[in-house]
């Protein structure tokens, strides 16, 4: 009886810390990292190469963009995405190779997750960056002034950049 109840005193513990442990996440902003985008829908692909171009400072370099499957709908036909959708911005540097731009290191990997309650003062979107090759978020730190005042310009397309190329 003595260690069926330790067990049980052992179970009850470990699931408080995992609490613990997942609210203190939460509170910090950091979002979960999102294994296996790369299977996930192509959006699109662009080259941000030149100081002529006014985002260059913070995302001159290789983007690659991503949507999940129940973002996909939202994507090609418009409209307001579904909560659980997740868009990823996945940014490279760039170097020249032979007459081509290829990719360089990972700049960093740019997450927008939908969650209307949880982010409504953000358009119910929330954001995360993970920096270079680090599968550890919490960089965003205030994502109203960090992203959403850039994501506002957008809110016919449910404050989302990038549009369906068929």
């Amino acid at each position: 009886m003595k260690t069926f109840l330790a067990s049980m005193i052992a179970l009850v513990l470990l699931v408080l810390v995992a609490v613990v442990v997942d609210d203190s996440a939460a509170q910090s902003g950091g979002l979960k990292y999102p294994e296996g985008y790369r299977s996930w829908t192509h959006v699109k692909s662009m080259l941000i190469h030149s100081k002529d171009h006014p985002l260059y400072d913070p995302f001159g370099g290789l983007h690659h963009v991503y949507v999940n499957d129940k973002g996909v709908k939202a994507l090609k036909e418009g409209g307001t995405y579904p909560d659980g959708s997740v868009l990823v911005f996945d940014l490279y540097d760039v170097k020249e190779d032979g007459g081509a731009y290829v990719a360089a290191d990972r700049k960093f990997i740019g997450l927008m997750v939908k969650d209307s309650k949880k982010y409504k003062d953000t358009g119910g979107w929330g954001w995360d960056v993970f920096k270079g090759d680090a599968k550890t978020g919490g960089n965003v730190k205030d994502a109203k002034t960090g992203c959403f005042n850039c994501h506002a310009s957008q809110k016919g397309s449910d404050y989302v950049f990038s549009r369906y190329q068929p």
